[in-house]
């Protein structure tokens, strides 16, 4: 019986939490995850995906604010495991818990590119045809240990980041076990620094968008949809979209040159965009022919 201590938070992780139960002979002794965060206009304090499948199979959870608190560190030591599995936990282990049996981290993109919070998002913001997961290793640097293996996907042109991440979580559910059943045939591999890039936590500002780009202005609604969403600077949301053509430039961005039963395609400075459906702010989501018809304007105006 392999025991593991596993640590991590959102679904991603919650989801190679569910391979490690359902694997016959992987024992979870213990889930660490983040403290439990208000959520919604009520603040309604709920619990991390992770917290919610352990205790549905009777786990012990913990969740230090800190996990570099002393006291932490002697809790997490007193857990007699084989391995430690990381997944999106949200917090950087001491050196005394990553001496304490070997840390395995998934990190959901072809390391060295993309270490950092959101891997997934970067891949499709810069229209990558190809990503994957990481085993690595873990040390007390971010994404920086020794690679075990790499599983790699294709990305195709349209995918969305909801595809895209279920397409990863379940590579890494899979790597997951390989490694931890064939760990000792595998030879950690420095990572080259020279490659290394690195990608920042996502917040609502990043979904603002200018007409300047289309292929740019497409890949940000690839990656922001649901959240944070891609929205204009007047606050009107693009709701639903295709990339019409990456070519072309226009002297006018924003101008409507074709205008059919379901869609409307407007201009970007270079390029040009499908839209579907928008959402003007402060109101409901509708289709973009009522809201040209309610703005009064028509082929050869400007939308926006």
């Amino acid at each position: 019986m392999i025991n593991v201590i596993f640590m991590g938070t959102p679904d991603y992780a919650q989801k190679i939490l569910q391979r490690l139960i359902d694997t016959e002979d992987i024992n979870v002794t213990a889930v660490y995850t983040q403290p439990d965060k208000p959520v919604g206009r009520k603040k309604i304090l709920t619990p991390p995906p992770v917290k919610t499948i352990a205790q549905e199979h009777n786990i012990p959870v913990y969740q230090p604010k800190r996990l570099r608190d002393e006291e932490t560190i002697q809790e997490v030591l007193q857990i007699k495991c084989d391995y430690i599995v990381v997944a999106a936990y949200g917090q950087i282990l001491p050196q005394k818990i990553l001496d304490h049996a070997p840390c395995i981290n998934l990190h959901a993109s072809i390391l060295p590119q993309y270490r950092g919070a959101s891997p997934i998002q970067q891949t499709l913001l810069n229209g990558d045809k190809k990503t994957g997961v990481t085993a690595m290793l873990m040390e007390e640097g971010l994404d920086t240990g020794d690679i075990l293996k790499i599983e790699t996907i294709d990305v195709a042109d349209d995918m969305m980041v909801e595809e895209l991440f279920e397409k990863l979580t379940q590579t890494a559910a899979d790597l997951t076990i390989d490694v931890l059943h064939k760990f000792e045939s595998y030879t950690p591999k420095k990572q080259d620094e020279a490659e290394a890039t690195h990608c920042k936590k996502i917040t609502k500002a990043d979904g603002e968008v200018s007409l300047e780009n289309a292929l740019e202005v497409y890949n940000k609604y690839r990656a922001f949809t649901p959240w944070p969403g891609v929205y204009l600077s007047s606050g009107l949301k693009l709701k639903e979209m295709k990339l019409e053509s990456a070519d072309g430039v226009h002297e006018e961005a924003g101008k409507i040159i074709a205008i059919d039963k379901k869609s409307i395609v407007v201009t970007c400075k270079q390029g040009s965009l499908r839209i579907y459906k928008v959402q003007p702010q402060s109101k409901k989501e509708m289709d973009v022919l009522s809201y040209i018809n309610g703005k009064r304007v028509s082929l050869e105006d400007t939308l926006f």
